[in-house]
């Protein structure tokens, strides 16, 4: 071949495969899958004729989008645009712009998406909530190619990498926290308690067995929304109605209840505002706790107890794991890969405010005592 330049036509001759396969193992497309023959026949072949890639091509790649898929299951809750905040600031120091993936918890929708992902070319994706069960195996899959990274409830199992929520934990800190101030009949009002959602059950099986190892299992009022609201396009209130309606229909049924909780902040919003409706005194006739500490919660004419577990810093993490794991695929220290799973995780706290005290009967012994 001296005297003549060395073309991909003829690596592709030598090693008997096309001209098109040569180009997408040299260039190591790794959303193309090859058989470990062909990437070997295609690199001995291009060593032998000293085929060295146009520097074109590498500039063609150098100027690839630095984009992150954010998958979210809604973008109703505070929660999940206080995760996407997290990532968005963090994303953004880097270089890196993101293209977020509502899939309000369709499960059509969740795969026309993870379909399209590979056609993105992204570098790197992060799931703020735990993938369907049925996509589990495509996601893990997914992230031998690309980094993945999910904020995902610590009891799944799953082998990528994870910025990790004890929900158990959760309901176990709202439960001792209502213990402590003297309440024993509750109720805990919570959005449908389906198998693919087993992040709400875990809060909700946390703040049970408290009441439970307290003797007071059999006091505490479980009323979870009816499975179709989770099969419907999520309206901007439909956690907060979740939270109304069910209070509502909870008054009807006992008057002996002293707190009622709320699976998340927006459920603990539309508990108070039923309570409001119904002339119930917020924290003198009813307490009120939610959870995730989200900015309305602060609120002075709120002030809403409720659980703080660090929301965007745990967006920030997600980022910074997906940053290193690009680093580490770029800067080769040694031949082989270096494989990692990183998991983080965050000790939730009670957040004290204004709509829990101590059960009526206790406050009228108290004050019988100061008399």
């Amino acid at each position: 071949m001296a005297g003549k330049k060395v073309t991909s036509s003829d690596v592709a001759k030598l090693a008997g495969v096309s001209q098109a396969t040569v180009s997408m193992v040299l260039n190591k497309k790794y959303n193309v899958s090859f058989s470990k023959d062909v990437v070997r026949k295609v690199e001995e072949a291009a060593d032998e004729l000293g085929y060295v890639l146009p520097k074109r091509k590498a500039r063609r790649e150098e100027r690839r989008e630095k984009l992150l898929v954010i998958i979210s299951p809604n973008l109703t809750n505070p929660y999940y645009v206080m995760l996407l905040q997290g990532i968005e600031s963090r994303a953004a120091e880097q270089g890196f712009g993101i293209f977020v993936c509502n899939t309000q918890r369709d499960l059509d929708l969740e795969e026309r998406y993870l379909k399209m992902i590979p056609s993105m070319n992204p570098h790197g994706i992060i799931y703020m909530c735990n993938p369907s069960q049925c996509f589990m195996e495509r996601v893990e899959n997914l992230s031998k190619r690309i980094p993945v990274v999910v904020v995902n409830n610590q009891n799944e199992k799953l082998n990528v990498d994870a910025v990790e929520l004890d929900n158990s934990k959760l309901g176990r800190l709202m439960a001792r926290h209502l213990l402590e101030l003297g309440h024993r009949d509750v109720a805990y009002i919570a959005p449908p308690l389906t198998v693919r959602q087993k992040q709400r059950s875990k809060r909700v099986e946390g703040f049970l067995k408290e009441f439970k190892n307290a003797g007071l299992g059999d006091h505490v009022i479980i009323k979870a929304a009816d499975e179709q609201i989770d099969r419907d396009v999520p309206g901007i209130d439909s956690e907060y109605r979740i939270g109304y309606d069910l209070t509502k229909e909870l008054l009807k049924e006992r008057n002996d209840l002293t707190a009622i909780v709320g699976l998340n902040d927006m459920i603990a919003f539309g508990i108070m505002d039923a309570l409001y409706d119904e002339k119930y005194k917020v924290p003198g006739d009813m307490s009120v706790m939610g959870c995730d500490n989200t900015l309305f919660a602060k609120v002075k004419k709120v002030s809403l107890t409720t659980i703080e577990h660090f929301v965007i810093y745990k967006g920030m993490d997600a980022c910074d794991i997906i940053m290193k794991k690009i680093s580490s695929r770029t800067k080769k220290y040694t031949e082989i890969e270096p494989v990692s799973i990183y998991h983080v995780e965050y000790e939730p706290k009670v957040v004290v405010r204004g709509t829990t005290s101590y059960p009526r009967s206790d406050r009228r012994q108290k004050n019988h005592k100061k008399d």
